[in-house]
C-alpha cells in the first residue's frame, strides 16, 4: 500500500509540475503577446517560440518587480549571448552581451565582433537610458597591456512601435577602438596609431535605419612601411605620367574623390551620404573611400568585404598620406587602377579603348574612363551591348571636374550627351 501510495504522490507531483509549467508557458505567451499595433519579435525559449511585443518585453524586463527575476540568467541572442543582472537600489538593469557581433551591411557580409560589450537600463514611462561599456584584453601597440575599455551613453525613446536610440560614445584614442573593434589585425603589432575618436549615432528600430558621426582629431599611422610604395613599379604596363592639371586626373578626381586634396585620407562627409545611401538598397550603391583608400586596396589590403579589411585600408591610407604626399598618391593610384577585365592603369585603358596616350584624350575621353570607375565590368558589358555607358554618371562626373571654366564646361556636357565611341 505504501509503494502504491508513494507512485500516486509522483504522478500527482509531476502533474503538478507540467500543469505549472504548461501555465507559466501560457501566461509568460498571453501577457507578452503583440498588440494588433505592437512591434513584434519571435523568442525561441528551447523547444518553444513564440512571438512578443518588444516594446512589452522592455517595460517589463526593467520593472523593479520583474527585473530581479531575470538577474543572473542568460539568454541567446542573434547578437551573442546576453547576462541579465539588476542593480536594486538604482533601478538598473543591467545586460552584458560576450562575446557580440552584429552586421553591419555597409561594412560587408562578416559580422563586427566586440569581445565584451556591457549595457545599463533605466526607464521612465517611455523614456530610457543609461552608460555603454565595450572591451577587449590585451595589449595596445606600444602601450603597454591590460584590457582597453571604451565608454559612452546613451538615450531611446520607446513607443509601441519603434525604439529610437541616441548613442554618443566618449573620445578615446583611435589604437583603443582598433584594439576593441579588430583585435586580430596583423598591423597593431607594430603600427603606432595617434589621435582620438568619439562618435554619435542614431539608431531607429525595428527597421535598423542609422547614422553615423564621427569625430577624429589628430590621426596620425606609422610603422606600416608605406614610404616604399613611393618606388613602387605599376604591372599594368606604361606608367602615365600624368600631372593633377590632365584632363584624365581632373575627372577621376571628380568620379571618386571630389575633395581628395583637401583630406587627410579619409572623407568623414562622404562616409555618413555613403552610409546613408546604402541603407536604402539591397547593395552597396555609394563607396564611401578615398582615392588614397582605394590605392591601399589594391596596393596592400585586397578588396575582400569585410570591416578588418576596411580597417586595415584606413590605417596605409592615413600613413600613405604623410610618407607619399598627394601627388604620388594620384599617379599610382591612376597607373593601378582597374579599368576592366585584365584591363588596369590609365595608360593601358586609354591605349587599348581609345588607341591613343593617356596624356592626348580628348576631354569627354577622360570622362567616359572617369566614369567607368565605379563598376568597370558592369561599364565594358554595357558599352558592348548598348553603344554607351552610364551617361547620368558621366554627365555627373563632367559637372564636377574643376579648374574648367563655364564655356570648357558647356562644351564637355554637349560632347557627352553625344559622345558614342566604338565598343572595345
Amino acid at each position: 500500500m505504501l509503494k502504491k501510495a508513494l507512485i500516486y504522490l509522483f504522478f500527482v507531483i509531476l502533474a503538478l509540475v507540467l500543469t505549472a509549467g504548461v501555465a507559466a508557458y501560457l501566461i509568460v505567451r498571453l501577457a507578452l503577446a503583440p498588440g494588433p499595433d505592437e512591434w513584434p519579435a519571435r523568442v525561441q525559449a528551447g523547444p518553444l517560440a513564440f512571438d512578443v511585443g518588444v516594446p512589452t518585453a522592455i517595460r517589463l524586463a526593467t520593472s523593479s518587480w520583474f527585473a530581479p527575476w531575470i538577474a543572473g540568467r542568460t539568454l541567446d541572442t542573434g547578437f551573442g549571448p546576453v547576462t541579465f543582472g539588476w542593480d536594486e537600489p538604482s533601478g538598473t538593469l543591467e545586460l552584458q552581451c560576450a562575446p557580440c557581433s552584429a552586421t553591419v551591411h555597409s561594412l560587408g557580409k562578416a559580422p563586427i565582433r566586440v569581445d565584451r560589450l556591457k549595457a545599463t537600463v533605466r526607464r521612465d514611462a517611455g523614456t530610457l537610458g543609461g552608460v555603454l561599456e565595450a572591451s577587449a584584453p590585451g595589449a595596445v601597440a606600444a602601450e603597454g597591456s591590460g584590457s582597453v575599455v571604451l565608454h559612452g551613453r546613451w538615450d531611446g525613446r520607446l513607443t509601441q512601435k519603434s525604439l529610437q536610440l541616441d548613442i554618443r560614445a566618449d573620445d578615446a584614442p583611435i589604437a583603443h577602438w582598433y584594439a576593441v573593434l579588430a583585435p586580430d589585425l596583423p598591423e597593431l603589432k607594430h603600427a603606432r596609431i595617434g589621435g582620438t575618436m568619439g562618435l554619435r549615432a542614431q539608431v531607429g528600430l525595428p527597421g535598423g535605419a542609422y547614422s553615423l558621426h564621427p569625430r577624429i582629431e589628430g590621426f596620425t599611422v606609422d610603422g606600416l612601411g608605406t614610404e616604399a610604395i613611393a618606388n613602387a613599379r605599376t604591372s599594368c604596363g606604361p606608367a602615365s605620367r600624368l600631372g593633377s592639371e590632365s584632363w584624365l586626373a581632373r575627372a577621376v578626381i571628380s568620379a571618386e574623390d571630389q575633395r581628395f586634396f583637401n583630406h587627410p585620407g579619409y572623407d568623414l562627409t562622404e562616409l555618413a551620404a555613403s552610409l546613408e545611401a546604402n541603407q536604402k538598397a539591397s547593395r552597396t550603391e555609394r563607396g564611401g573611400s578615398t582615392i588614397t583608400q582605394q590605392l591601399a586596396k589594391i596596393l596592400v589590403t585586397g578588396g575582400e568585404q569585410n570591416a578588418e579589411r576596411k580597417l586595415r585600408e584606413l590605417l596605409y591610407a592615413v600613413e600613405m598620406e604623410q610618407t607619399l604626399g598627394k601627388m604620388r598618391i594620384l599617379q599610382l593610384y591612376l597607373d593601378n587602377a582597374p579599368w576592366g577585365a585584365r584591363i588596369c592603369g590609365a595608360e593601358t585603358a586609354a591605349r587599348t579603348y581609345f588607341k591613343r596616350p593617356a596624356r592626348n584624350l580628348e576631354p569627354v575621353q577622360a570622362v567616359w574612363l572617369a566614369s567607368m570607375l565605379t563598376n568597370p565590368a558592369l561599364a565594358v558589358r554595357k558599352w558592348q551591348q548598348d553603344g554607351n555607358i552610364n551617361v547620368d554618371r558621366a554627365t555627373r562626373v563632367a559637372e564636377g571636374v574643376r579648374g574648367i571654366s563655364k564655356v570648357q564646361r558647356d562644351a564637355l556636357l554637349k560632347s557627352v550627351a553625344a559622345a558614342r565611341f566604338p565598343a572595345p
